[in-house]
């Protein structure tokens, strides 16, 4: 079964400005919460395009994650797409989009994802995932008010 996480944030900068900052791979260590110890192993520079490869680690649960990621699509100024070639997950593929809007920058945030596990995953889910992702993303939604407020 395919789940969906959706989020919007509005970011009081220009749509340029807030692109450039989510098309940096390394500001998603600051966009992170803590608890997932999260870290990028890919050696720099990253040049997001389609096709760059992208290898993460993340702790869930204190066990060590290797996440390795593909940016599918990559329009600069408007979108991108990361999917999952390997990691926690059946599938995940994540939209992020940037609409221009009076005073700002709207950005959006679609995932779509499968559990692993059969019945045992969407059990996962229910219990752990569903609410961890949600933390997560509002963990990211906080930072990023925060960092283009300060900047």
């Amino acid at each position: 079964m395919t789940y969906q996480l959706e989020r919007s944030t509005f970011i009081p900068r220009p749509r340029a400005q807030v692109f450039a900052f989510f098309s940096d791979a390394h500001n998603l260590e600051r966009l992170t919460p803590g608890f997932l110890q999260f870290r990028i192993l890919t050696p720099d520079p990253i040049v997001m395009r389609p096709g760059t490869l992208i290898d993460y680690q993340i702790r869930l649960y204190r066990i060590p994650v290797r996440w390795k990621t593909r940016i599918s699509e990559f329009n600069p100024n408007r979108s991108f797409v990361d999917v999952q070639l390997s990691g926690p997950y059946r599938t995940w593929h994540h939209l992020h989009w940037f609409t221009e809007v009076p005073g700002g920058t709207e950005m959006h945030d679609c995932v779509h994802y499968e559990m692993r596990f059969g019945f045992l995953g969407s059990m996962g889910r229910w219990l752990f995932v569903r609410s961890a992702l949600e933390r997560i993303f509002d963990y990211r939604n906080a930072a990023i008010t925060e960092y283009f407020k300060a900047g």
